[in-house]
């Protein structure tokens, strides 16, 4: 409905000003009358309407910072008298919007102006849109009147059904500013009005529900720290009682912290810096994170043994029946450990335990083949000792910290590896295995084995610096020993601070010791079998070592017989099987199957890789010890392609090398040593090895493959019981290799019976067991030309008919 205004369209008024306060049209205010622009307004207004009828009329504008706005209200003065404090008052309603124009004059001291009423129309029915508006707004008012307890409001609210009324109405609003109360004010049309009224009163529900829900945490949080410290001092009150009930002195944390450090044995700067620590604890509150770090740091530190240490057995000749009775061969190491022995008890008797600040510890590399017993050497060693013995797999490892430990600032943060393993010992000198030290690897996290160098240098260990203690630890007296299966995969400065032990893998007569007397107890209690209800003889361990395994280890010789004794458990069960049961050879196939290793030398002549020439018989050294490796050569027709080398089977850029140097010799020496070498120049020659997928590299195969093109070229065969191992120069001089030990045991379980060696390797024969010398003929060599003479068999058909 339209707001009948008609009678006001020109008016001439005294100003009422309003000082930061706003008067919406349908507002019943009082007014102070002691304010003197007030109280010369309503005189003004009372003076005009003594001379006119109706009740004295004022102009409401509102005064923000001594400027005036451009929209007024209309009101009467309904009352004047005093208000509840006393004071001369008035109480003044508002009618409807004026638009002010420019001043006058009038009666009285008040500012007078014309101004013109400002006419608003809502068209009738309300359009759907303002009506969804209007319920918007009354709901939005009803939520928030009853949130303040105002019931008696809401249902006036409810009763307003004049737009402009109820847009008006939110005048009586006290959150809204007198900025958003001006613009509710000049907006002259309804319904934007009541949408801009709607639009704050949203805004200050969604304010003051994220103000209910922030003031709502925070209580919760202020209500959880006041039931901890209620309980954390109640658990101090019965903490209090018990103490007093047993009869201990009061005292807190720290306290108890300084008291264990002060009682504890403790090196003096370790005990310097626990006591700093056990300061900075005193300090803190209970409520720090700093205090949770110290207690750990402390508690770490009080853990560590560091002037325990356990008694060496000096009793030498025990300690060597303990490794003697516990691992079969291994003669070096035993030596090593018994002559570490005798020195400490040497030092110890004349007072020489430390010298400089060092003890007398021990750093070996143990290097050898899986299998040989590296691991378990450890346990033994510390056995035979009267150490403690742990641990630290090192495999895999790719962060430095693990190592030297993390700084104390980070979150979680741990000692490394090493503190850790001395504080599992419970003693300064344990021995200590690192085992695969050769499969340590490098990040961005940093290099593992940068920071092994510190720990394995005798010469700066007593001062080992962990990065989570931050104290020197002595490490000076422990024994370390490393375990690698690849010397090539350690750092050259890593290798260098330690004693290197090469195990080169066991004689065939030693994995029958083992076996029998190792191997086979454990393998029957873990089969569930009596000792003596399944016996397994020599023989039969013989062929197992020999034909059904060949490695350097004896791990798959123990697989081997724990699954023999699985058959002829498994067997009894079923009741096809009576025990005691001994192990024949003719008994091993019908258990376990064919053997999987036949020597060459066992083999029916037509069936040997050498009975064709052109194929040599070479010895190499592999991860998993040695082994024995076949080289193939072939030439092409001179109609199927241009001359030149062909090599394949996965080689290394050394053994390439090699190809071509063996066969630049035959090319420049084939008519001294008789053989048709001027068809090398138009033909093609392709050498093999056999195996592809594995890959080979090094320089010992040069005079195996010299061999190969010598037999392919002369058409005689190579002798099926010769292997042969050597570098080879441009002029056929035979250059010394390495890995000869683990050459000639692979030779020896291979069947060969005659071996090939550079002359400058003969005193690496040393190292090898007499047994296998007994049963090999090792020819030392210096010339290709004494290779072909024993290697080659007599030539059967003419040269020329060969090539």
């Amino acid at each position: 409905m339209a707001a009948e205004s008609t009678e006001y369209s020109m008016l001439t008024l005294p100003v009422l000003p309003l000082d930061d306060e706003v008067v919406l049209p349908g507002m019943v205010v009082p007014l102070d009358l002691s304010d003197n622009d007030v109280r010369a307004a309503v005189e003004a207004a009372q003076a005009a309407a003594r001379s006119g009828t109706g009740k004295p009329k004022v102009l409401l504008v509102p005064r923000i910072d001594g400027h005036y706005a451009g929209t007024g209200v209309l009101g009467t003065v309904e009352q004047v008298g005093r208000l509840s404090d006393g004071d001369p008052g008035a109480l003044i309603r508002g009618l409807g919007r004026v638009k002010i124009g420019a001043g006058t004059t009038g009666p009285g001291a008040a500012l007078w102006v014309e101004g013109g009423v400002v006419e608003e129309s809502v068209p009738e029915p309300l359009p759907g849109a303002v009506t969804e508006l209007v319920k918007e707004y009354k709901a939005l008012a009803t939520s928030w009147l009853k949130k303040r307890g105002a019931w008696q409001v809401v249902d006036r609210v409810q009763q307003i059904d004049d737009v402009s009324a109820l847009a008006d109405n939110s005048g009586y609003s006290p959150f809204l500013t007198v900025e958003q109360k001006v613009e509710l004010l000049e907006t002259a049309d309804p319904v934007a009005r009541l949408k801009l009224a709607t639009t704050q009163l949203r805004d200050h529900l969604a304010e003051q529900d994220v103000a209910e829900t922030i003031a709502k945490d925070v209580q919760e949080g202020v209500d959880k720290q006041q039931r901890e410290f209620l309980l954390r001092r109640q658990l101090e009150a019965v903490r209090k009682e018990l103490r007093e009930l047993n009869g201990e002195s009061e005292g807190d944390e720290s306290d108890d912290y300084r008291a264990r450090v002060e009682a504890a044995d403790l090196p003096e700067k370790v005990r310097e810096a626990a006591l700093k620590e056990v300061e900075k604890l005193e300090r803190s509150s209970d409520q720090s994170p700093e205090g949770s770090w110290i207690r750990t740091w402390l508690d770490t530190v009080l853990e560590l043994p560091w002037n325990e240490r356990t008694e060496d057995q000096y009793d030498i000749q025990g300690a060597k029946g303990v490794l003697d009775a516990e691992h079969a061969g291994l003669e070096d190491v035993k030596e090593r450990i018994t002559e570490y022995l005798a020195v400490r008890k040497r030092r110890a008797e004349r007072g020489l335990g430390v010298v400089g600040g060092r003890r007398g510890g021990a750093v070996l590399a143990l290097v050898g083949p899986p299998g040989v017993g590296k691991t378990s050497l450890g346990e033994s060693v510390a056995h035979a000792m009267g150490r403690k013995f742990v641990r630290v797999a090192l495999g895999g490892v790719r962060d430095e910290a693990e190592i030297r430990g993390h700084r104390r600032t980070y979150v979680g943060a741990l000692p490394g590896r090493i503190v850790r393993a001395i504080k599992e010992a419970g003693s300064m000198n344990p021995v200590v295995l690192l085992d695969e030290i050769d499969k340590v690897g490098s990040d961005f996290r940093g290099d593992p084995a940068a920071a092994l160098l510190e720990v394995l240098d005798p010469a700066q260990n007593h001062t080992f610096r962990d990065h989570y203690l931050e104290v020197e630890l002595d490490l000076s007296d422990v024994v370390f020993l490393a375990t690698a299966n690849v010397l090539e995969a350690i750092p050259e400065a890593l290798l260098d601070r330690m004693e290197l032990v090469r195990l080169d893998g066991y004689t065939e007569d030693e994995k029958i010791v083992i076996a029998r007397d190792h191997l086979l107890p454990r393998q029957l209690e873990r089969a569930g079998l009596e000792p003596g209800e399944v016996v397994i003889e020599d023989a039969s361990l013989r062929k197992l070592a020999g034909e059904y395994t060949r490695e350097a280890g004896v791990r798959n010789l123990e697989r081997s017989i724990a699954r023999l004794l699985r058959k002829v458990a498994a067997q009894h069960e079923l009741g096809d099987r009576d025990l005691p049961f001994s192990v024949g050879v003719d008994d091993l196939r019908g258990l376990i199957g064919r053997p999987h290793h036949v020597p060459e030398s066992a083999q029916d002549p037509a069936e040997r890789r050498t009975s064709v020439p052109g194929v040599a018989t070479g010895l190499a050294v592999t991860g998993a010890g040695g082994d024995v490796l076949f080289v193939e050569a072939s030439l092409a027709d001179p109609e199927t392609g241009a001359a030149g080398l062909t090599l394949t089977g996965q080689l290394g850029d050394v053994m390439k090398e090699s190809a071509q140097i063996a066969l630049s010799f035959l090319r420049s020496h084939g008519a001294e040593l008789e053989l048709p070498v001027t068809g090398l120049k138009d033909r093609s020659v392709h050498i093999h090895f056999p195996a592809g997928a594995v890959p080979k590299d090094g320089p010992s195969a040069g005079i195996t493959m010299t061999t190969a093109l010598a037999s392919l070229l002369s058409g005689r065969l190579v002798r099926t019981d010769v292997a042969m191992t050597g570098e080879v120069s441009l002029t056929g001089r035979v250059l010394p290799i390495g890995g000869l030990k683990q050459k000639l045991l692979a030779a020896h379980r291979a069947g060969i019976t005659t071996v090939v060696i550079p002359k400058r390797n003969e005193a690496d024969l040393d190292d090898v067991p007499a047994e296998i010398l007994d049963k090999l003929e090792v020819h030392p060599v210096t010339d290709v030309r004494q290779v072909l003479e024993i290697a080659l068999a007599p030539a059967e058909v003419p040269v020329g008919v060969a090539a």
